[in-house]
């Protein structure tokens, strides 16, 4: 072999063995991304994200089934973006069940505050 192929072929080698690298290093974060982001959308749904929060719930969801399908089809990349996204949308879903929950566990509060007040006035007439 020439010189000159040589040295072709290393350059082929060296941007085979980097794509490989650069593939590989995408896959990893990817799969723990989409593997901690499907129980963060069932943790929402758990905490009632869907009664309080269904629009955030539907896309959770709806970005997490296609993280899966980005993940089957090696889109890594894609994959770990759509996974954030769901993760972030379960969070929005459950904080906000959350706090309507929190919110009518207030006002029933308030309620019983409301009537103990009218029978402390009634009772001291």
């Amino acid at each position: 072999m020439t010189t000159n192929t040589q040295r072709w072929f290393t350059v082929f080698g060296a941007a085979a063995v980097l794509m490989t690298v650069g593939c590989s290093s995408l896959k990893t974060p990817a799969t723990a991304n989409v593997a901690v982001s499907s129980p963060a959308v069932e943790n929402a749904a758990n905490a009632g994200g869907a009664e309080f929060a269904p629009l955030e719930m539907n896309s959770a969801r709806e970005k997490i089934g296609l993280a899966n399908k980005a993940m089957a089809a090696k889109n890594y990349k894609l994959a770990n973006d759509l996974a954030t996204q769901a993760e972030a949308d379960a969070k929005l879903a459950q904080s906000k069940a959350n706090s309507a929950k929190a919110q009518t566990a207030a006002n029933a509060l308030q309620d019983d505050i409301r009537v103990l007040r009218e029978e402390l006035n009634r009772s001291s007439k």
